[in-house]
C-alpha cells in the first residue's frame, strides 16, 4: 500500500496513527496491498477554497474526499484490484474545533474523520437516511476494531 500524507496545516499531527488506520481499514475492506492514497493536511484558507471550489459552500469544512479509480470494497475471494483511491483532504484546525464540541482528543477526530473520507472514496455516502446508517455503522465498526474500544462520538452531520 503506498500512502502518502502530506501536512501543509502547520498543525502538529500524529502521522503514523493515520497511517496504521489506513492500513487496517484498507486490509478490513479488501483493498489491493499495491492500493494508493493520498491524506493532505490543509491549513483552513486552503481548505475553503476547495470547499468552495467543489462543494460550492462558504467557509472550511473538516473533510473533503476526491475519488481517483472509483475503487469499491473487495472480498476476500475478490480484492479490489490496484489502483488509485484518491485524496483525502483534512483541516486540523476545524476537527481541533469538533473535538472539543465531542469532548475528545483532535487525534481521535482525524481517525474519525479519516475514516470518513476513507469511506467516501470507498462510493459510502450519507445524503439518504438508508445510506447514512450503513456508512455510520461502518464507520462506527472500523473505528472501533482499529482502536480495541468505542469509537469517539461522530460530530458530522
Amino acid at each position: 500500500m503506498s500512502i502518502e500524507i502530506n501536512n501543509e496545516s502547520g498543525v502538529a499531527v500524529h502521522e503514523e496513527d493515520l497511517l496504521k488506520l489506513v492500513r487496517h481499514i484498507m486490509e478490513r475492506m479488501h483493498l489491493h496491498p499495491e492500493t494508493e492514497l493520498s491524506i493532505i493536511m490543509a491549513d483552513v484558507e486552503n481548505m475553503e477554497k476547495l470547499h468552495i471550489e467543489w462543494m460550492d459552500q462558504p467557509g472550511p469544512t473538516d473533510v473533503l474526499s476526491f475519488p481517483m479509480d472509483e475503487l469499491r470494497p473487495g472480498t476476500p475471494e475478490r480484492p479490489t484490484p490496484a489502483g488509485l483511491l484518491g485524496d483525502i483532504v483534512l483541516c486540523p484546525v476545524v476537527a481541533q474545533e469538533q473535538a472539543v464540541a465531542a469532548g475528545h482528543s483532535l487525534a481521535e477526530e482525524l481517525l474519525l474523520l479519516t475514516t470518513h473520507g476513507l469511506l467516501h472514496l470507498l462510493g459510502y455516502d450519507h445524503a439518504e437516511p438508508e445510506e447514512k446508517e450503513e456508512m455510520f455503522a461502518l464507520q462506527r465498526e472500523l473505528l472501533s476494531s482499529f482502536l480495541g474500544k468505542a469509537a469517539p462520538r461522530e460530530t458530522m452531520q
